[in-house]
């Protein structure tokens, strides 16, 4: 039974769970002259079940990043926006004056400019923030596809190479040998 299985609230982490994978190997009983070595299945699949059931949460976790840039984008818009009607509305009623009329017009134009420069700027923010997020997050991945890759190759060289006694008690192919030819 995993871990996980065991206390369904708590998502594995799995780049822990992954380091139990290595070192599990690293500390596997070698088997005599061979590379290879000797791991429990059961447990090695018990902890392999736990790294996979904690992938879905990073994930969700990425699409939430995702998401979350996508609302900061919209609020800088709608700010933006806000901010661009505020001006307008100043300088309609600046424009009513006619002694202001210049310095409305004036006005406006700064309150807009400062209004597409605060947007841009918190939009820049937004932008950098959920950039940051996500390259810790290929960070993550990126270590994991490293550690996955390196364990299924470790299992590829255990379950592609016969044991000593296997190959020993293998029936040799063509029973019959003909030295001469």
């Amino acid at each position: 039974m995993s871990t996980f299985e065991e206390n369904p609230d708590r998502v594995p982490d799995t780049g822990a769970v992954l380091e139990r994978l290595r070192e599990m190997l690293d500390t596997a009983r070698k088997l005599p002259m061979s590379a290879s070595v000797s791991i429990n299945r059961d447990e090695f699949g018990v902890i392999l079940d736990d790294a996979i059931a904690g992938l879905p949460e990073e994930l969700r976790e990425a699409r939430w990043l995702l998401k979350e840039r996508e609302a900061v984008i919209e609020r800088a818009r709608h700010e933006a926006d806000r901010l661009i009607e505020a001006a307008r509305v100043r300088a309609e009623r600046m424009v009513e004056k006619s002694e202001l009329v210049r310095q409305a017009h004036r006005t406006a134009e700064e309150i807009v400019d400062r209004a597409d420069r605060d947007a841009a700027a918190i939009r820049h923010e937004a932008e950098d923030y959920v950039d940051r997020k996500l390259a810790a997050f290929e960070v993550v991945l990126d270590r994991t596809m490293a550690q996955v890759q390196r364990g299924r190759e470790q299992l590829q060289v255990h379950v592609g190479a016969p044991t000593e006694v296997e190959a020993e008690e293998a029936p040799a192919e063509g029973a019959f040998f003909d030295q001469d030819g």
